[in-house]
């Protein structure tokens, strides 16, 4: 087998053990070693662009020590380089930031930390590895997601003055749109989401990926809103739908998405947010609380109105218990006997007009309820 000497932790295990955070992943680079005598010990090869192997018995992602250039444009413009001779120092310089350039022994214990990230740790500082971090935009999108990881941390002045000459270059434009979202719905479902956005505000990447939409309307202070998000634990779909619904509206929502390539379930649930984030339902009459709730489908799909109340209930009060109890009232309607006893061009027809009885009984016995505790 491979000399545990060779072997190295790195990365997001070594940076999470030194916080005292449980480290959910754990990467793990081979030194001195080729591609010939990882097969040759039952490592099984998955990297595509360079040499990854998967581990004989646990199946965890061991690669070879490399190095890389810039040969191109973009996340995938990069030349690598693997030897036996790389050495785990020159394989720490090529990452992203300092608090992730350390590495673990596997045999010894002992830490490797060529760049001060334990002093960044302990000093909470988010700084670049080296000038190599220009040549990979994603490493801009990377650290936005640390820093609403790692709210309390301050990026590096030197980090802040390379993101924007490399944004001013337009370095970042060349980063394909699933790539960024990738980036972005990790953000999202971080901790504290709203320093990601704050960084995207800041640096103007909002106008770099979303050409031609106006955000001269925006009010940056209510990004906050997408920490209450987190705080509420809710959902990737959600939290997007809440984003969505601070920047603009239903149109916006469609647009945004499109340009994220968004999955459906986060386009659907912002473009219903943004529809309705501003509809007053103290002055819905049945046949409007009927259009209301059908567009939600309600009956074949009920968690995607509770995904909307949810989220709907973080950008602004929501009487949430009414708009429960209205879907409950549209679901109690007895349609059974319309759909075996009624012609077929009639059923559609029918069965909203029974529903629209059951949200007008609904209405009325509130109205009763409400006069009866008033008086």
């Amino acid at each position: 087998m491979i000399a545990l000497s060779k072997i190295y932790r790195v990365g997001g295990f070594v940076r999470d053990k030194m916080l005292g955070l449980p480290a959910h992943d754990c990467d793990f680079v081979v030194v001195g070693a080729t591609p010939e005598e990882m097969l040759k010990n039952g490592f099984m090869p998955v990297g595509r662009d360079f040499p990854v192997f998967l581990h004989p018995k646990t199946h965890e992602e061991y690669a070879l020590a490399r190095t890389e250039r810039q040969s191109g444009k973009g996340y995938h413009g990069f030349t690598f380089y693997t030897a036996p001779s790389v050495t785990i120092e020159e394989d720490l310089k090529r990452r992203d930031l300092t608090i992730n350039a350390m590495a673990e022994n596997l045999a010894t214990g002992k830490k490797i930390d060529p760049f001060g990230g334990e002093n960044d740790l302990n000093n909470k500082i988010l700084r670049h590895v080296s000038l190599a971090f220009c040549e990979d935009p994603v490493r801009i999108l990377r650290l936005a997601r640390f820093w609403a990881r790692f709210a309390d941390f301050k990026i590096a002045d030197e980090t802040q003055s390379l993101c924007q000459k490399m944004i001013a270059t337009g370095e970042i434009d060349f980063l394909v749109k699933e790539r960024v979202w990738q980036e972005f719905a990790k953000g999202l479902m971080e901790k504290t989401p709203a320093k990601m956005l704050e960084f995207w505000w800041q640096f103007d990447i909002f106008q770099h990926f979303f050409k031609g939409l106006d955000f001269s309307t925006v009010n940056p202070k209510k990004f906050s809103k997408l920490n209450d998000a987190a705080q509420q634990n809710l959902a990737l779909n959600q939290r997007f739908a809440v984003f969505c619904g601070i920047l603009g509206d239903e149109t916006m929502a469609k647009k945004i998405a499109q340009q994220f390539a968004a999955p459906k379930d986060c386009a659907v649930a912002s473009a219903l947010l943004c529809r309705f984030k501003n509809q007053k339902i103290s002055a819905l009459t049945a046949e409007n609380w009927h259009d209301f709730l059908t567009a939600f489908d309600i009956i074949r799909r009920p968690k995607r109105f509770e995904d909307y109340l949810q989220a709907a209930a973080v950008l602004k009060p929501l009487n949430v218990n009414r708009l429960r109890g209205a879907a409950l009232a549209f679901h109690s309607a007895k349609i059974s006997k319309i759909v075996h006893n009624t012609p077929p061009n009639e059923i559609a027809q029918k069965i909203r007009a029974v529903r629209i009885a059951a949200l007008g009984d609904f209405l009325k016995n509130e109205r009763i309820f409400n006069e009866k505790a008033q008086g």
